[in-house]
């Protein structure tokens, strides 16, 4: 399915975005509103709120879901990051949609998010299987962001990766191209009711992610396997809820296991556009990891 086919299918349809403002979200309102969408961009903050075409949503008190849901036909949903019961934060949403009778859902969770029935982003995705609302599920692998945020400051601080990741290979995903699958799963229901995986188009090491970096940058950056409960230690440290240091351990214990090694062309199938590579990524960003 070519990315422009259906572009004016649901172009009326008002879409509500939760996440706006974040990796995949600031993407994905972009996309939709170049696709000639109406997009109703969610913001936790009140003063954001009262400029055209965002409004308030608290997802944590649930302050503004009922209007919000209200005024739409469509949604995208995903669970805010620093929480680890991503149950809590969905299963409120996926209800305000039923209720104001939504069109259409499209829910990210993450990658092996399905293997155990009772984790919290598997019983979220349970319950929109189950709602009645025609859905589409969204499950990708580690971003490439990462490397441009949250471990951007040790890269630039010491030009080294030092993550408990071990030497197992991860098919990282730019966060625009998950942007790109949700925008067509939105605007076309010719997918409905599917789930999907969504990975890169290869396979990295955090070594190879490192020399990929050291090419880039025209200097040396390491990458050093060190041990979860440094990691934790670290992160418990700098303010993170413990419950969420938690999940965050336990997954990379499965990227150390090599679960996230796997690929799938759903992001080709999808949008009819192949995955961006990390040598790509890594070129477009390269002044983010400059001294």
């Amino acid at each position: 399915m070519s990315q422009t086919k259906n572009t004016n299918q649901q172009a009326n349809n008002k879409i509500l975005v939760i996440g706006a403002n974040g990796t995949v979200g600031s993407h994905l309102v972009k996309l939709l509103q170049e696709r000639g969408a109406e997009v109703l961009s969610a913001t936790s903050r009140k003063e954001e709120a009262t400029k055209p075409g965002r409004v308030y949503v608290n997802l944590v008190t649930g302050e503004g879901v009922h209007a919000a849901f209200s005024a739409a036909d469509r949604a995208f949903l995903l669970s805010p990051p620093g929480f680890a019961d991503h149950y809590s934060m969905l299963a409120p949403l996926i209800q305000a949609s039923k209720r104001a009778g939504l069109k259409k859902v499209v829910l990210m969770t993450a990658m092996g998010a399905n293997a155990v029935d009772s984790t919290p982003f598997r019983r979220a995705e349970i319950e929109l299987e189950n709602s009645g609302i025609t859905y589409n599920i969204i499950r990708p692998n580690w971003f490439m962001q990462n490397f441009a945020t949250f471990w951007v400051q040790g890269i630039n601080e010491s030009r080294r990766i030092a993550l408990p990741a071990g030497e197992a290979a991860t098919s990282f995903i730019d966060a625009r191209d998950i942007a790109a699958v949700a925008a067509e799963l939105l605007i076309s229901d010719a997918l409905a009711n599917r789930d999907f995986d969504l990975t890169g188009i290869e396979s990295l090491t955090h070594r190879d992610i490192a020399a990929v970096l050291s090419n880039t940058l025209g200097e040396r950056v390491d990458y050093q396997n060190i041990e979860p409960t440094i990691l934790r230690d670290g992160l418990v440290a700098a303010g993170f809820p413990g419950d969420y240091v938690g999940f965050l351990i336990m997954i990379f214990g499965f990227l150390r296991e090599g679960y996230n090694a796997r690929q799938t062309n759903a992001v080709q199938d999808i949008t009819g556009q192949r995955p961006r590579t990390f040598k790509q990524f890594a070129a477009e960003h390269r002044t983010v990891w400059k001294h």
